[in-house]
């Protein structure tokens, strides 16, 4: 049948391509090609070598492919973890938006004698986004090795995290994580904690590191914390211009603590509830407490 005759013609074209790169009597190891596999190799390049007869033969079958995104790689990727990936992009394609078009900035605080500045913004869907800038003395892969790769040491040089734990790994730029707060004498907000999606892009010299609330079957609380969200944070890394060597750090930030004060949640989370007033000054403050602890990190390693 016609059907056989396509998976016979297939099954011989295959052989065949094996057998001409890999001659009988000739052992060699595998080349860097070879290492590389389908994702590189794949299906494309057989058509040049088999006659068009039977390329017309085998049809829509040998016809060429877009190339994966690097996250999506892996051909048994399950959906969950794509939509990790899909709320990744999504929460970069928004804060893109924001660093783009939007430029009404209210100044919030000036720290460092200036070094440090926090502004803020109400916008749709958000609430308020709070915006830190700073320039720090470090390359932007050494801070990319920080805020991603390592993030699970953050609390070693961070006070304000008890824990931080990679739950998982979509690909290369794509992680699942719990972050949880810890306890601080005086804390007006308590302890809070996260499960997020992080994601990392990149545009020619410029990384962004961003974070959003993860959408998928909650996972259980810490105990004695309330489960918060992360509306939007993105960590802007940008070398800065004529001395690569230190980087212009930009960081918008967006956080649903769960201080909501309607009169359900007052009776059915007493702990959890706090004034927005409250949680407008300690959001900015969290984000200056969080680079004076990176800059000490940063300058600790430097000069152990």
């Amino acid at each position: 049948s016609h059907a056989m005759l396509q998976a016979t013609l297939k099954l011989c074209c295959g052989i065949a391509h094996d057998h001409l790169r890999h001659p009988p009597g000739k052992h060699c190891s595998p080349s860097p090609a070879d290492l590389r596999g389908p994702a590189v190799q794949g299906s494309r390049r057989l058509p040049s070598q088999i006659p068009r007869c039977i390329r017309r033969l085998m049809g829509k079958e040998t016809a060429a492919r877009p190339e994966p995104s690097a996250d999506l790689s892996h051909s048994r990727i399950s959906s969950v973890d794509r939509s990790y990936v899909t709320q990744g992009e999504r929460a970069l394609q928004r804060a893109l938006s924001i660093l783009q078009h939007h430029a009404s900035w209210q100044a919030e605080t000036t720290l460092d004698a200036g070094a440090t500045v926090i502004s803020s913004a109400a916008l749709p869907g958000l609430g308020k986004v709070f915006r830190a800038e700073v320039v720090l003395a470090v390359p932007v892969g050494r801070l990319q090795q920080e805020l991603f790769e390592g993030m699970e040491q953050m609390p070693c040089w961070n006070p304000a995290l008890s824990r931080v734990k990679v739950l998982q790994r979509v690909g290369t730029d794509t992680l699942v994580t719990h972050e949880v707060t810890a306890p601080s004498p005086g804390n007006l907000v308590g302890r809070r904690d996260f499960v997020s999606v992080r994601h990392q892009g990149r545009k020619e010299t410029t990384v962004y590191l961003v974070g959003t609330a993860a959408h998928a079957e909650p996972s259980p609380s810490q105990e004695g914390c309330i489960r918060a969200e992360s509306r939007l944070s993105c960590i802007v890394l940008q070398p800065l211009a004529g001395d690569p060597g230190r980087t212009r750090f930009t960081w918008l930030l967006s956080m649903d603590l769960k201080a909501t004060t309607g009169p359900n949640l007052v009776f059915s989370l007493p702990k959890g509830w706090i004034p927005a007033s409250v949680v407008n000054r300690v959001l900015p403050q969290s984000q200056a407490d969080f680079i004076k602890h990176l800059r000490q990190h940063l300058s600790a390693a430097a000069h152990p």
